[in-house]
């Protein structure tokens, strides 16, 4: 195959895949995503210079997991639901969550669609659309009426101006009415601070947003009601772990700082 060409925020979907296929390769990975490995083996990229940190590798894989938790949950307890999958990148989250009910729509830029084509087939519940998120041409391609929506933002809100973030919830809301949204935020300070960190630096994506306050969001609309959390401190999958990596994010998680540096965040809207 030949080598993939993506610039700034598009590269940056190549982090988490390489990442994914790294921790499948573990003997007790937080993550099992043994699509990730077999599309890195048939992607003639140098990985290695995207230079993950052990740290960050564990945290993205963390931070998928718990999104499928959620996603899981979610669709167990939901029937005749639509997801959207905003920024899916490479994932293989329909995959691993195995539902064969959902009805799941995955949207990216086009030339990452492009690429997703060449390792996913679409089926009559599975759809991939080629599209910015923060254009509404794509909206036409969702059904409207089902029962129950969940929109999943997972590595994607950081990387837009807060402005699009506003006009994308609300147009969602516009066109499929009322729906379950899931998102990560790093707060403003982490924000700031992870500019420097070395993958991102040799992507050159530019990060635009943070957010300290869960409730900020129902200032923007007041029909937008913060749910729950879930941090990365304190979680189900970490009582999986070592003892020694327990108690790490144990002492992490007395420190509000740290607590709050990136959480994944529940709203209704």
């Amino acid at each position: 195959m030949k080598k993939i060409t993506l610039d700034k925020e598009k590269e940056t979907l190549l982090i988490p895949l390489y990442g994914k296929a790294l921790e499948s390769r573990k003997s007790s990975p937080v993550l099992h995503d043994p699509t990730a490995v077999e599309i890195i083996e048939k992607i003639n990229y140098d990985f290695a210079s995207l230079k993950i940190p052990g740290k960050t590798n564990f945290m993205m894989c963390l931070r998928a997991k718990l999104f499928d938790n959620f996603t899981l949950d979610f669709l167990a307890s939901h029937s005749h639901t639509v997801v959207i999958h905003l920024g899916c990148g490479l994932d293989s989250r329909y995959k691993r969550i195995n539902n064969s009910s959902v009805n799941w729509y995955d949207i990216d830029f086009e030339e990452v669609i492009n690429i997703r084509k060449l390792f996913y087939q679409q089926t009559g519940s599975y759809h991939m659309i080629g599209s910015s998120v923060t254009r509404q041409e794509w909206f036409e391609e969702i059904p409207v009426g089902a029962e129950n929506y969940l929109v999943i933002a997972e590595g994607l809100f950081m990387y837009l101006k807060k402005e699009e973030i506003k006009a994308l919830l609300k147009s969602l809301k516009k066109k499929i009415g009322s729906y379950k949204l899931i998102f990560d935020a790093y707060s403003t300070y982490t924000a700031k601070k992870v500019m420097n960190h070395p993958s991102l630096k040799k992507t050159g994506a530019i990060i635009r947003w943070g957010l300290d306050h869960p409730h900020t969001l129902s200032e923007w609309n007041p029909g937008i009601l913060f749910i729950d959390q879930i941090l990365f401190t304190s979680n189900e999958e970490l009582g999986k772990l070592n003892r020694s990596t327990r108690l790490i994010y144990r002492f992490a998680h007395l420190f509000p700082m740290a607590r709050n540096a990136q959480r994944i965040l529940i709203y209704d809207v």
